[in-house]
């Protein structure tokens, strides 16, 4: 540890011995919207000297001796920009650059800048996501859905299509952190697995970690989603307006004002599955309900912003995200999620330092109604915190801060005998990290060191990422750390099938060690490792391999071995997740290709047995192509194929005649009646039958004005209307599917 801070606090001065050079930095933004250009390149003419932007849009060319120079910026589907510029020797140079679509038609369309990432940033485990790709994947009625395409991730697990969750290489959904514009999103998924609470024209980018992530990042122990959504076109007022066969949106956005500094946007949507898919299916599609598909939702958002003239911004933002799964005269689940934050960028003149910062306050509430039991009840309410600092140097960056985060958790549930089960808790954390990316000709280390303060103890958990650029084409990676996190959800890792999906803090009492001992630490840990390469085959096509281990060293869960009221509500339990991923992509002029294989094997332990979840699928396959075609490109056809071997399951051994002596010893069990037992066999023993699915959309643009767009899009979910098992009732024998054949239509106005 010593070592590190040495070598940070070294290199942190190290700019001194440049003393004769400058720096450039600033901000590219696209001519028509004002919205910032993300992974362009920007280099000095005639020089090898340049950087990408980063996520903001933001460049930072460092170490330039002084003199004049020509900046180009370039992108494809833009046109270069170039202008001149005079660098003086320890100038910080501010300049930001604005560039325009192209008006002529390019002979090659990339699709990703993702290639352009991995030669400057280590990214082991990571997948960039944008609006472009977002739309490569068949839409559900039209529209493009951050659901869908997460589930063609390398590693990402997704359990169903009603009640589905997404698993990813082995954490589960409490153990995936999802952040929007710096606040967390306890529940981003709506029931029905084929929609998430985003708009995906509210999206920027999305960075996708599925494990290994840095010290920027932390109270999870599997994996992050950092949504990032755009400020709002800031040079007209626009917007969209789309209908389909099970839900609707709209969409504005525009400036404020008249100096083209501030701008807002505002997005709804909402679905109306639990009304119109009565008009396609006649027979049951749940295994309690006879009229078709009992889901609906309805999400909010808004967003502020205000920009300064050197790029510093100041954004605000609300949402409201609602969803309902009623189940008539059985059961009614609810949950609602709500919040307010803000985010911002400060530009200090004259200093190489970046300041971030952002402030939440949030709460998400669930509610489970059933006739037979009393209602369960579950929610989380807080605020989150937290100032980020980068500090440019020759060399690379250093990037450190601190997060507060504190919130109230609500949970009351009942017991086999209707006894009431409640914790409410107030919970606070701390954390601060460190994180440094050093880059030396073909070698990119990133060291960093995280603190987690929590309430029940501190966890120190240092990071490590390496990535070695052997030749042009091909780079090799590794990524380790270790990872903790406070809260966990009041479903079971063994449950198949649970809507009802609470959360709540780490329980101070958990149960000793095998050895009587107690644990040193009472929350939840993990270690991660996570090496790979990438080979860029040629021009279009991209390889990917990386294999992992997560080693869940200690893990709270629901205590299903309960007997009696003196047992623990909890149990300790550890796992772990191995596994390798594929993937290769093509990007050509028409055609987008993206394959992904995926070899898993997850396992947990709970001191009495080990055992798989029912999230351990071992073998998982996704195939997803898009083809433009038409004198302008104005056709598109989209496909996604996947396919995934069976999940665990209990099996039945048999029935019998359950007495449950209610009169003690004076119980006649020769005339009285019992219930109905149940004999389970070994605890997910079994392997459910494999799971396929095909989804098709083809879709048409018409351009009406310079502005005004028109899209018709057709769809088709489960082409050929495979049965997938969705539930199976023991006593009833009676099984029941996942989703049948969804034919759609839709059509969205872009103006």
């Amino acid at each position: 540890m010593r070592q590190i801070l040495f070598i940070v606090i070294s290199l942190l001065f190290s700019s001194n011995i440049f003393g004769q050079t400058g720096s450039i930095r600033g901000f590219v933004y696209d001519k028509s919207s004002g919205e910032p250009i993300m992974f362009c390149n920007v280099f000095l003419k005639g020089t090898t000297i340049g950087a990408p932007t980063d996520v903001n849009g933001m460049y930072n060319i460092t170490r330039v001796n002084a003199g004049s120079y020509n900046l180009v910026v370039t992108y494809l589907g833009y046109d270069t920009t170039d202008i001149s510029i005079n660098l003086s020797a320890n100038q910080i140079l501010n300049q930001n650059l604005e560039i325009a679509e192209s008006s002529i038609k390019l002979g090659e369309v990339k699709i990703s800048a993702a290639r352009e990432a991995m030669k400057t940033e280590v990214n082991v485990a990571s997948i960039k996501i944008t609006k472009k790709e977002l739309e490569m994947v068949p839409t559900i009625g039209g529209e493009p859905d951050l659901a869908q395409y997460i589930q063609i991730i390398p590693g990402v697990v997704f359990t169903g299509d009603q009640g589905g969750q997404l698993y990813i290489r082995g954490g589960s959904p409490v153990q995936n952190k999802v952040l929007l514009d710096g606040m967390i999103i306890y529940s981003p998924f709506h029931s029905i697995g084929l929609f998430s609470v985003f708009d995906t024209d509210i999206i920027r980018n999305t960075d996708v970690y599925t494990g290994g992530f840095n010290a920027e990042y932390g109270g999870r122990v599997s994996s992050i989603m950092d949504i990032k959504t755009k400020d709002g076109n800031k040079k007209r007022l626009g917007g969209k307006f789309a209908a389909n066969t099970f839900g609707s949106k709209l969409l504005f956005e525009g400036p404020i004002g008249k100096n083209e500094k501030s701008s807002f946007v505002f997005s709804g949507k909402t679905s109306y599955l639990d009304k119109t898919s009565d008009l396609f299916y006649k027979e049951p599609v749940l295994f309690f309900d006879d009229k078709g598909l009992p889901y609906s939702f309805t999400d909010l958002y808004g967003k502020l912003s205000l920009h300064g003239d050197n790029g510093s911004k100041f954004n605000f933002f609300g949402f409201n995200f609602q969803d309902k799964v009623d189940y008539q005269n059985i059961s009614e689940l609810k949950w609602n999620s709500n919040g307010l934050g803000s985010e911002f960028i400060l530009i200090p003149g004259g200093s190489p330092v970046l300041i971030e910062g952002n402030f939440a306050y949030s709460s998400y509430n669930i509610s489970l109604d059933e006739e037979a039991s009393p209602i369960r009840e579950s929610g989380i309410t807080g605020f989150n915190m937290g100032f980020d600092f980068t500090y440019f140097n020759p060399r690379g960056k250093i990037k450190y801060g601190f997060d507060i985060h504190g919130f109230e958790t609500n949970f009351l549930t009942y017991n086999s005998v209707n006894s009431p089960i409640t914790q409410n808790e107030n919970t606070s954390e701390f954390s601060a990290y460190v994180n440094y990316q050093y880059n030396k000709n073909r070698l990119i280390i990133e060291p960093g060191f995280r603190v987690q303060k929590y309430t029940l103890g501190v966890s120190p958990e240092p990071r490590l990422g390496v990535k070695f650029i052997a030749n042009e084409r091909l780079r090799l990676k590794l990524a380790s750390g270790l990872y903790s996190q406070n809260i966990l959800s009041t479903s079971s890792d063994r449950d198949v099938v649970n809507l009802f999906s609470g959360i709540i803090s780490s329980p101070e009492e958990i149960p000793l060690q095998a050895d009587g001992t107690s644990y040193e630490d009472k929350f939840q840990k993990a270690r991660h490792i996570i090496v790979g390469f990438e080979y860029d085959v040629n021009r279009f096509v991209d390889f990917q391999l990386e294999g992992y281990i997560k080693d869940f060293t200690q893990l709270t869960n629901i205590n299903r071995n309960m007997t009696s009221n003196d047992d623990p509500s909890f149990i300790i339990e550890s796992g772990m997740a191995k596994g390798m991923d594929v993937l290769i992509k093509f990007n050509g002029q028409k055609i987008y290709l993206w394959m992904v294989y995926s070899l898993g094997l997850i396992t947990r332990d709970d001191g009495i047995r080990e055992y798989s979840p029912h999230f351990d699928r071992r073998h998982n396959i996704n195939f997803v192509s898009s083809y433009k075609f038409g004198s302008n490109d104005d056709w598109k056809i989209d496909g996604r194929w996947n396919f995934g071997s069976g999940f665990p399951f209990t099996q039945t051994q048999g029935f019998y005649e359950n007495l449950t002596f209610s009169d003690g010893i004076n119980t006649d069990y020769t005339s009285d009646n019992g219930s109905l037992g149940i004999e389970y066999a070994e605890l997910n023993s079994g392997r459910l039958p494999y799971y396929h699915r095909l989804d098709f959309s083809i879709s048409k643009t018409t351009e009406l004005s310079k502005n005004t767009t028109l899209d018709i899009t057709a769809s088709v979910t489960n082409v050929y209307n495979r049965e997938n098992i969705f539930y199976f009732n023991r006593v009833k024998y009676e099984r029941v599917n996942q989703l049948p054949l969804m034919p759609s239509l839709g059509a969205s106005l872009t103006f």
